[in-house]
């Protein structure tokens, strides 16, 4: 319980330096937060940050990523990775959405964030990218869901 509480409190000081712009020392005490889900939270929160202000956040996700699967419960981590994927697709860094994706191990949840981030991209008119992406997906349900859900992007022009 004790590491539980100094996790939150180690969390909530993480949150502090994000809001102050201090992503350096944010992603150095994330990385020591004892409880691993609320590390790889944390350590999420950070890098999306230095993501967002085009800082260099390569390393910092390569080690997020490894907190992430460090996390026991298989459940928590999927849903620690799809909420990371999410991110960075919101971000337009598709590549990273799709490099996160492939540490999912459930196909379904995978081929969800592969969709997505197919859709997004004809949205931009990528559309052999899309298209490639949506043909790759391996759950033939979001396949066939993503398929559909391109026709229609492109009937919008």
């Amino acid at each position: 319980m004790q590491e539980w509480y100094q996790s939150r409190a180690l969390y909530e000081t993480v949150s502090k330096l994000i809001n102050r712009g201090d992503l350096t020392n944010a992603l150095e005490i994330a990385q020591s937060i004892p409880d691993k889900g609320i590390r790889a939270k944390s350590m999420s929160m950070v890098t999306v940050e230095m993501a967002r202000k085009r800082m260099n956040y390569k390393e910092a996700l390569e080690k997020t990523i490894k907190a992430i699967l460090d996390i026991e419960n298989y459940e928590n981590v999927t849903k620690a990775l799809m909420s990371l994927a999410f991110e960075f697709l919101e971000l337009k860094r598709y590549d990273e959405a799709l490099k996160i994706a492939g540490f999912i191990k459930d196909i379904s949840n995978r081929s969800k964030i592969q969709a997505e981030v197919g859709l997004a991209l004809a949205r931009e008119g990528k559309i052999q990218e899309a298209f490639k992406i949506i043909n790759d997906i391996l759950d033939d349900d979001v396949k066939t869901w993503a398929t559909s859900k391109l026709a229609s992007e492109l009937k919008k022009d």
